[in-house]
């Protein structure tokens, strides 16, 4: 199904191209000319032959094309590793308990992906040799850098039939893994699923409680407070730039809105309290509204507030530390 996706969606991105060419009357000289995103955006909007539905193609192309692999990667701290010493019926009780589809597979290290296994290839295998281990099963694993774009990453896992790409960073490490669905999702927005777990609404107002790992984009989005740009991508990485520590459940961040009076002698702003922590990662945050309290106050970021752009496009400008004033709890109930 995601290779039918994405060979409908690649094509869709080549027809959009061939598409402003034709109509913008460009020729042919023209499609060896450089031009940047902001004059085909210009050229776009100043064209009257254009549908709805043709802008929205050509809008989504422009905006992955500015994305990049590791903005929509699953970390690796949540990817389920099989460690290729497991025996069949050891991954077996593993692949279990999870409900994904291929799973890179380690010898040593997350380091030291040695390739993947469906889960066909562990559960429908019959048991003929008890001694058989995952790495003697192992498929050959796609690596991608995380700097690589999006729509490129789309067409060289479609072109060499690739549904799974470990993440590599800049030191040649793993940082995460990307599947063609992922890639997909970006373009056309969320594939569910029957394994699926059910979607908060977005626009939902406040209060809410969110998931830590949301980007500042789906946050602002789904709660319509936009948060400080940083050197962060999450609002979980947020919190913890604005504690300047590691988190405990009870902790409490409240980020300063505009000021209330004319004089600036009040403000109203939103509190950011952790609720309950998966490891030392955030997992769950309560989001409420309301007057803050006189607190120390952290200096603000060089860069702007985020935006509800997509996926990923806030929370990479910028080294200071958020602008919030920050408040700890001790862990036991409020």
């Amino acid at each position: 199904m995601a290779r039918v996706v994405a060979r409908v969606v690649v094509r869709a991105a080549d027809a959009a191209t061939r598409l402003v060419t034709h109509l913008l009357r460009a020729g042919p000289a023209a499609g060896r000319e450089r031009i940047s995103e902001a004059e085909l955006r210009d050229l776009v909007a100043a064209n009257t032959l254009l549908d709805p539905v043709e802008r929205g193609i050509i809008d989504e192309v422009l905006v992955a094309g500015a994305s990049l692999v590791r903005e929509v990667m699953m970390p690796r701290t949540e990817v389920v590793f099989l460690s290729a010493g497991l025996t069949i019926a050891e991954a077996r009780r593993v692949v279990r308990e999870a409900t994904h589809t291929r799973y890179p597979v380690a010898d040593g290290t997350h380091d030291d992906v040695v390739g993947f296994v469906h889960l066909r290839d562990v559960l429908l295998r019959p048991d003929t040799d008890p001694r058989t281990t995952v790495g003697e099963l192992t498929r050959e694993v796609k690596r991608l850098p995380g700097s690589k774009r999006v729509l490129a990453a789309l067409s060289e896992m479609r072109r060499e039939r690739h549904h799974l790409a470990v993440v590599v960073d800049e030191y040649g490490g793993t940082a995460g893994i990307v599947t063609l669905e992922d890639l997909i999702e970006e373009l056309i927005g969320e594939i569910h699923d029957e394994y699926d777990t059910a979607e908060e609404p977005a626009h939902a107002g406040l209060p809410a409680v969110v998931d830590g790992r949301l980007n500042l984009a789906d946050f602002a989005e789904r709660t319509g407070v936009s948060l400080p740009v940083g050197p962060y991508e999450t609002v979980a990485g947020y919190v913890m730039a604005a504690l300047g520590r590691l988190p405990v459940a009870g902790d409490e961040v409240a980020v300063a809105g505009e000021p209330a009076g004319a004089g600036g002698e009040s403000a109203t702003g939103w509190s950011l309290r952790v609720l309950a922590l998966d490891g030392r990662r955030v997992a769950r945050l309560a989001v409420t509204a309301g007057r803050l309290p006189e607190q120390r106050t952290v200096p603000p970021p060089a860069a702007g507030r985020a935006t509800g752009a997509r996926r990923g496009a806030a929370g990479r400008a910028g080294r200071a530390r958020p602008e919030a004033t920050v408040r700890a709890r001790s862990a036991g109930p409020s």
